[in-house]
C-alpha cells in the first residue's frame, strides 16, 4: 500500500523559517528595483552625455555648393593654422634695416664734423685777417691820436677822432676840449708821439696780444717827445700803450686805449 504521510500543523520553527524566507525575498525584491532605477538613470544619463559638447577646437567647415554625403574630416591645416609659430630667422631686409640706420648716424655726424671744421676753418682765416688789418690801423692812428701842437688843437683833435670807435670817441672828445686844450695852449705844449722802432730798425714795435673776426687788442711801444714852457727842452718819455681796435664799417677803429 502506498504509504501516506499525515500533514502535521505547522509548529514555531516552521513558522521562523517562512519569516526568513520571505524577508529574504523582499530584500531580492527591493534591490531588483533599485537596480532598475539605476539602470534607467544611467540610461537617461547617457543621451545627455552624449549631447555635453567635448572641450577642444571647434573648426567651422563650409558646406559646398551641392553638398555632400558625408560630412569632411577637419583638414590638418586648420590646426597648423592656430599652433603656436616658430620664430623665423630675419630675412635680408630685415638685415639690411639695423645697417642703413647705422650709415644715416654716421653720414650725420660726418656732416656735422664737416660743418664745425668748415666753420673753424673759416674763423680762423678771418681772424688771421683781422690781426693783419687791426695791426695796420693801430701802428697808423697811434701817432695821431696821441700827438698835438698847440698851434692847430682843432685840427690835429678832428684828425684824431677819425680814428676813433664807440664810447671812446666821444670821452677823447670831453677830455681833449676840457683838460688838453686849455693846459696845450697855456704853457704852449707840443706833444709828438711815434711807435718805437727795433734798435737795429725795421718794423716797428707792434704785437697783437688777442684776436677774433670782430675785435683784435694790440700791444705798441710808443715815445713821446713833449716841449712846452714848463720843460727845459724836449722830454721824451717811453710808454707802452694798449690799444683795442674794433671792426666797423669804415674799417678799422680805436675803441680804447690804455697806458700800461
Amino acid at each position: 500500500m502506498p504509504k501516506t504521510t499525515t500533514g502535521r500543523a505547522p509548529g514555531p520553527g516552521t513558522r521562523r523559517t517562512m519569516t526568513a524566507a520571505a524577508r529574504a525575498a523582499a530584500k531580492r525584491a527591493e534591490r531588483g528595483h533599485r537596480e532598475a532605477g539605476a539602470a534607467t538613470a544611467g540610461d537617461e544619463e547617457s543621451p545627455r552625455r552624449a549631447e555635453r559638447p567635448r572641450a577642444g577646437r571647434t573648426v567651422l567647415v563650409e558646406a559646398p555648393k551641392d553638398g555632400w554625403d558625408d560630412p569632411p574630416e577637419p583638414s590638418p591645416e586648420s590646426f597648423e593654422e592656430d599652433a603656436p609659430q616658430e620664430p623665423s630667422e630675419p630675412g635680408p631686409g630685415g638685415r639690411r634695416r639695423p645697417l642703413t640706420l647705422l650709415l644715416a648716424v654716421l653720414l650725420v655726424a660726418g656732416l656735422v664734423a664737416l660743418a664745425a671744421l668748415g666753420w673753424q676753418y673759416r674763423d680762423g682765416r678771418l681772424t688771421e685777417t683781422a690781426r693783419t688789418e687791426a695791426l695796420a690801423a693801430a701802428r697808423k692812428a697811434a701817432p695821431v691820436v696821441l700827438s698835438y701842437d698847440y698851434r692847430r688843437l682843432d685840427k690835429d683833435f678832428s684828425t684824431a677822432r677819425a680814428h676813433l670807435t664807440g664810447d671812446f670817441r666821444d670821452e677823447y672828445g670831453k677830455t681833449t676840449k676840457t683838460v688838453v686844450a686849455p693846459t696845450a695852449e697855456k704853457y704852449h705844449g707840443v706833444v709828438k708821439a711815434t711807435v718805437a722802432a727795433p734798435g737795429s730798425g725795421g718794423t716797428p714795435a707792434a704785437s697783437v696780444v688777442s684776436a677774433s673776426p670782430e675785435k683784435v687788442v694790440v700791444l705798441l711801444f710808443v715815445n713821446q717827445v713833449t716841449e712846452s714852457t714848463q720843460v727845459s727842452g724836449a722830454r721824451v718819455d717811453q710808454n707802452r700803450v694798449r690799444m683795442t681796435m674794433d671792426r666797423t664799417d669804415d674799417g678799422w677803429k680805436v675803441s680804447a686805449v690804455d697806458a700800461l
